[in-house]
């Protein structure tokens, strides 16, 4: 029965404090770049591939194809600087990500991919590939 019970320190713990107190100096590093989210949506005809990039440029995404696997790679820079009236650092921030999510592209044609990228939303439509019907015949029998 115990091991169905989630471990957790306790509230009043010395690590709790600690912990709080550095994402509260520092920001919570874990949440500062947005993930990278993605819907996969069946059409009759196609899949399409929602990827949500906010913050991204066009140009900082790369969608690439490499034996039946179609990798999304996306790369952050930013840098932010605050200075006071004798232009010495206040503040200066640099941030910096990559994320790369790679998908597998079994069953779709990949000569047909299309990919728009509008408001922070990468889509992807992924046509399915045709499904051959071997086709039937009557062998004459001798």
């Amino acid at each position: 029965m115990f091991e169905l019970m989630p471990f957790e320190r306790s509230g009043n713990s010395i690590f709790n404090y600690l912990d709080n107190l550095e994402k509260n100096f520092f920001g919570d590093l874990s949440t500062d770049v947005s993930q990278f989210r993605t819907d996969v949506i069946e059409r009759d005809d196609h899949y399409e591939l929602k990827a949500d990039l906010p913050g991204f440029k066009r140009e900082d995404i790369s969608v690439d194809l490499d034996n039946d696997v179609l990798r999304i790679s996306a790369e952050h820079k930013e840098e932010n600087e605050e200075k006071d009236d004798r232009e010495k650092y206040v503040r200066r921030e640099r941030r910096y990500g990559k994320f790369v999510r790679s998908f597998d592209m079994t069953g779709i044609d990949t000569d047909n991919i299309e990919a728009a990228y509008d408001n922070g939303v990468l889509t992807l439509k992924l046509p399915k590939e045709k499904e051959v019907i071997p086709e039937k015949k009557q062998i004459e029998v001798k």
